[in-house]
């Protein structure tokens, strides 16, 4: 989970220039795709976010929509280029679109900072509504990239967010709850686990996903009452310990 090395002011300059000069001959005009990138390090439940240029902002990885482009299909490429990752799981789960949501200043006064006067388009500041995704993955084989506007990629403790522009930090939050929904309903949390795992490690998924404390008996007792695990052998540590048992899930039809 190691960040990216910042790249020059000059390299940052041309790249949104040159950008913001393109773009709207590419993308669709008023509509965009934000995705929060969920991943599970260290017992904690973490987002992927970059920096917006050089500053202290951070905002969620997302894109435009190219002009010739369906809107999954746009939010599963914007989710490769930012992860490098293939055959991830993406859910729409929300679209923001209030009237204020798309309020710049911030952005365009900091892109005004980097590169002077903004091209003869008004493009980049009008009002953008976001087609809201949410996606899980194995953070440890994330390899994340930097394009134009972003200068470092980094994960956040769901609760210990940076500055962030727009409304993320709101995003990020309907996001959670959606998640909590979804890991009973469509045992989602899997797609957090490395393939195979201990009880204890998979109760740890689900405390840092509810943000709560459960019981180990009763929730080892749920969980095995789903029939979703398969058990493998034990995990010997070596330790005098009693080794714990080690699992894995099991695609159901």
């Amino acid at each position: 989970m190691s960040n990216i090395d910042i790249i020059s002011d000059k390299e940052l300059q041309k790249g949104i220039r040159e950008f913001l000069e393109t773009a709207p001959d590419i993308y669709m005009a008023g509509v965009s795709v934000d995705t929060v990138i969920f991943g599970f390090h260290n017992d904690k439940l973490k987002a992927l976010m970059l920096r917006f240029g050089n500053t202290p902002y951070f905002v969620l990885p997302g894109g435009y929509i190219r002009k010739e482009e369906n809107l999954d299909a746009a939010a599963m490429r914007i989710l490769q280029e930012r992860t490098a990752l293939k055959n991830i799981y993406l859910e729409q789960f929300y679209t923001a679109g209030n009237t204020n949501r798309s309020k710049e200043e911030v952005a365009l006064e900091l892109t005004q900072k980097m590169i002077g006067t903004i091209p003869n388009s008004n493009w980049f500041t009008q009002r953008f509504v976001s087609v809201c995704y949410y996606a899980l993955v194995d953070d440890t084989k994330v390899n994340p990239v930097t394009e134009i506007f972003f200068t470092e990629v980094k994960w956040f403790d769901v609760n210990k967010l940076p500055k962030v522009l727009y409304d993320h930090d709101a995003i990020i939050n309907k996001a959670l709850k959606r998640l909590q929904a979804d890991l009973d309903e469509k045992l989602v949390g899997f797609n957090l686990m490395s393939e195979t795992f201990t009880m204890g490690q998979l109760q740890k998924l689900y405390e840092a996903v509810y943000q709560k404390k459960f019981v180990r008996t009763n929730f080892q007792r749920k969980i095995l009452s789903l029939g979703v695990l398969e058990r493998l052998e034990k995990q010997y540590s070596g330790k005098s310990h009693k080794a714990p048992y080690l699992y894995r899930f099991v695609k159901t039809s």
